[in-house]
């Protein structure tokens, strides 16, 4: 996918790339990688030796037999390369020297997807060591080989120095002879030219000047990208100390946020609750007397807009749901009050959310809640992926009256049947108790015409009363829009999956029992490729039907 990106970020302007924060970290120099193609064009003269020669350059293995991504095979006349970046391959047709066909085929079926009349192959890796300067570099590594060892001698580990000679030296072989080695990545400096220190190739240089950058949940994107340079650097500090890595590995490493800042150029933040330095950064650059800005003011008859911010609100909900109300009642007998609240919910149909502060807390209060007839289930990092998928499907279905939960329940759900949020010890101000976690947490009731929100505290902490100011200001806008628009609040409508119907009994006892050790290996393969794409849904079916067949083994 890597490589389909760039590929397609050097071909093409129509392009959209979403990444996560690994995009700061080096990939290898855009304009290596762009230098280092293979050019073929239909009726132009080629030696096929030259051509075979320049696809090992690009690092792509011939394999005559199990054609994958990388590979190429010759059969007669036809050269046929299956690039780093497509779904398809190329064939090449040859009369003697002369390029007399281009063809795109279909790897599984054979079929002809179409005729080109011109191909540019791209590297089948990112880390490459350009054809020029080769022996120049190797010098480079050489001379800094050489410094690290007589380091290493002079304080006494030899057995250091004796590990990183060796490494550098195959890695060197390995480099002058096919141009690649394994972790080619860590001596990139040398080969893009870098100074000692200096930021590296990402994929952000592979976009032209002008692309549009834009940061969702900025307030958790931005504080993860400023920390990934520290952790990397302590990671490689290691590797370099131990023998393992020359010094130029440490420059193999993500951007520095302000690195990161100036290689991005116009920039959407996007967030429920933005942190000062978003804020700060979109009133830095207000565009002054747009026309179209004017008109949006123009007709924003309850003042959504500011005039003077380059912040844009959009908190206008089309259903007319209103932000929660907010109460803060006293800590002491919290529980006993909690369950009173959950009571009322069930009786309404309606479904609620506790946050709590810590592993034990969350199971602990479970435990208390199911010894009180109460349909609960609860969160935290230990549970499987797929079993929270499962959990929070089941609140939905009103399998489950009540989650209870740590910091999993407060961003990215999408909850409609939730009416109720309890946050136990709200005053303890800290990261799960923030301006930021509040707002994002209260946000969950905000899908619910009866959305509400209790803090149980024994003080009101800064943190709280700027949450609950800010929850009021939002409520109060979305109250006016409706007034304003006639609008009648009503609640958000999202369709629960269809129930996947149970594997039958009879099918499963059809299957040879010989053959169930093979299903079994099979489907848990593809349950946990599903997973790792991220489709959930899939997963939980295939766990579901290997539960079935284990059971009947």
């Amino acid at each position: 996918m890597r490589h389909a990106t760039t590929q397609a970020l050097l071909t093409r302007s129509d392009v959209i790339i979403v990444a996560s924060v690994s995009c700061i970290y080096g990939i290898g120099s855009a304009e290596n990688y762009q230098s280092q193609t293979a050019k073929i064009a239909v009726g132009e003269k080629i030696v096929r030796k030259e051509l075979l020669e320049n696809l090992a350059k690009l690092q792509y293995e011939r394999n005559d037999y199990d054609m994958r991504r990388g590979n190429y095979r010759v059969r007669g006349e036809t050269i046929e390369i299956f690039p780093a970046y497509t779904d398809f391959s190329y064939k090449i047709i040859f009369f003697g020297n002369d390029v007399e066909t281009i063809e795109a085929v279909d790897n599984v079926s054979g079929k002809t997807r179409g005729k080109l009349l011109n191909l540019e192959i791209f590297p089948a890796k990112h880390f490459v060591a350009p054809n020029n300067d080769v022996e120049k570099n190797i010098a480079e590594i050489k001379n800094d080989l050489k410094k690290q060892v007589q380091n290493f001698k002079t304080a006494g580990k030899l057995l250091e120095a004796q590990r990183i000679e060796e490494r550098v030296n195959y890695d060197i072989e390995m480099i002058r002879e096919t141009g690649y080695c394994s972790g080619i990545e860590n001596y990139s400096r040398y080969f893009d030219g870098r100074e000692i220190g200096s930021p590296p190739s990402t994929l952000i240089d592979f976009f032209p000047e002008n692309f549009l950058c834009v940061i969702d949940e900025s307030h958790m994107t931005l504080p993860q990208i400023r920390g990934m340079f520290a952790g990397d650097k302590s990671r490689k500090e290691t590797l370099v100390n131990f023998g393992f890595r020359l010094p130029a590995a440490l420059d193999n490493r993500p951007l520095k946020f302000d690195e990161f800042e100036k290689k991005i150029p116009q920039t959407i933040y996007l967030s429920a609750t933005p942190d000062e330095y978003e804020v700060d950064q979109s009133n830095k650059n207000i565009i002054v007397g747009h026309p179209e800005r004017s008109r949006i003011l123009r007709s924003d008859p309850v003042g959504i807009l500011s005039k003077n911010s380059g912040v844009i609100e959009q908190l206008i909900r089309p259903t007319g749901v209103t932000d929660p109300k907010i109460e803060v009642r006293p800590a002491e007998n919290q529980i006993k009050n909690l369950i009173s609240e959950i009571e009322k919910n069930v009786a309404k149909g309606q479904r609620t959310i506790i946050t709590t502060l810590t592993k034990r807390m969350t199971e602990d209060l479970t435990e208390y809640l199911l010894e009180k007839n109460i349909k609960v289930a609860y969160l935290h990092s230990d549970i499987a992926t797929l079993e929270r998928l499962e959990v929070l499907k089941k609140l939905r279905q009103g399998k489950f009256d009540v989650v209870v939960g740590i910091n999993l329940l407060r961003e990215g759900l999408d909850l409609p049947e939730v009416s109720l949020i309890a946050i136990l010890d709200a005053d303890k101000e800290g990261f799960l108790r923030g301006k930021t976690a509040l707002v994002q947490t209260i946000g969950r009731a905000a899908r619910h015409i009866d959305g509400r929100v209790i803090m149980y505290a024994d003080r009101t902490t800064e943190a709280m009363k700027f949450a609950i100011s800010e929850t009021a200001r939002r409520r109060k806008i979305q109250e006016d829009y409706n007034r304003w628009h006639h609008i009648v609040a009503k609640n958000v409508s999202r369709k629960l999956a269809k129930e996947k119907e149970e594997l039958p009994l009879e099918n499963i006892l059809k299957i040879p029992k010989s053959e169930r050790s093979r299903i079994l290996k099979e489907l848990k393969i593809e349950m946990e490729l599903a997973a790792e794409e991220l489709k959930f849904e899939r997963a939980a079916e295939l766990r579901d039907e290997i539960v079935a067949l284990e059971l009947n083994k």
